[in-house]
């Protein structure tokens, strides 16, 4: 594992995420993190009007992750090959550059994740 490889996959998995800061906002951007919010409150009582946190990309000590927390709500089709990274239920895993058909697939997914929070109007 070489920093160089992290420092690839947490730039190509951020701009996974860059297209959605219009629409959310940017909570944390920094080297090794950033993270998307929802602008407006949270619809749940739980979150006592905090907003929701939609996705974030993150460099570890293992790994760089990719959550996208939509993925916790709704069924979402998920590739094998993209299964294989799967942490839990909304987390994703690289330890280098995901490469063209996974950026895909996660752009895919985040897009939908997005319309779907829309529709639900929780931005």
């Amino acid at each position: 594992m070489k920093v160089a490889d992290f420092e690839a996959a947490f730039t190509s998995l951020k701009g996974v995420f860059r297209p959605c800061a219009k629409r959310l906002a940017v909570k944390t951007d920094t080297p090794t993190e950033y993270k998307l919010v929802t602008k407006s409150p949270s619809p749940f009582p739980q979150h006592e009007g905090h907003p929701l946190e939609f996705g974030w990309v993150k460099i570890g000590k293992a790994y760089v992750s990719f959550h996208l927390m939509p993925l916790h709500m709704a069924g979402h089709t998920i590739s094998p090959e993209l299964m294989k990274r799967m942490q839990g239920k909304t987390c994703f895993n690289f330890t280098s550059d995901p490469g063209p058909e996974a950026l895909a697939e996660l752009k895919r997914l985040t897009e939908t994740a997005l319309n779907g929070w829309s529709e639900k109007k929780w931005l």
